[in-house]
């Protein structure tokens, strides 16, 4: 098999199992990130994923697949510049709550900026994922790879978090 029609076997059959595992616990899925370069058949199941789990209340599970910070802001800010061309919107309207509300992290997230982003793989970067997002977040960076994070890892990141002072840009809030 070559390698593209395996990697997109596995993501379809990883899928498939995420569906019914999400419905069992009531969870919702969505996916961020330019889907258009995406096999039709991880499409497909992206989609089902999404459709069948929309109604579910428990805990909101948001996948990256080819999604990067700049493309994210890139497409917010086509969008704006549209509206302003088609007299939708004022030049003088576009502030932070309109970027934020063009990004794609806002379509799928009722929080769409996170509180805390664990960094795994020992990298000390973001990797150019949620840019605008993270103006604010506090970050906690580990060494094991994400499928070796257990829950003493994750139980650590939220008590690192806990002991954090939030400023906000300064401000304490």
């Amino acid at each position: 098999m070559k390698k593209k029609a395996e990697v997109t076997f596995l993501m379809t059959s990883y899928f498939q199992g995420l569906i019914q595992d999400f419905m069992r616990y009531g969870m919702k899925m969505s996916v961020i990130g330019d889907k258009s370069n995406l096999p039709s058949s991880l499409k497909e199941m992206i989609k089902l994923a999404e459709e069948t789990t929309k109604d579910n209340t428990g805990l909101h599970f948001v996948a990256a697949l080819n999604y990067g910070g700049r493309y994210d802001i890139i497409q917010a800010t086509k969008r704006i510049a549209s509206k302003v061309k088609d007299g939708v919107i004022q030049l003088e309207d576009i502030d932070d709550k309109l970027i934020d509300q063009e990004l794609e992290t806002n379509k799928c997230l009722e929080y769409p900026n996170p509180d805390l982003l664990i960094r795994t793989s020992g990298e000390l970067r973001i990797s150019n994922y949620m840019l605008w997002q993270l103006a604010y977040s506090e970050f906690y960076f580990m060494d094991k790879l994400f499928p070796e994070v257990d829950e003493a890892d994750f139980v650590a990141a939220l008590r690192s978090f806990q002991q954090r002072q939030r400023r906000y840009g300064g401000h304490k809030i």
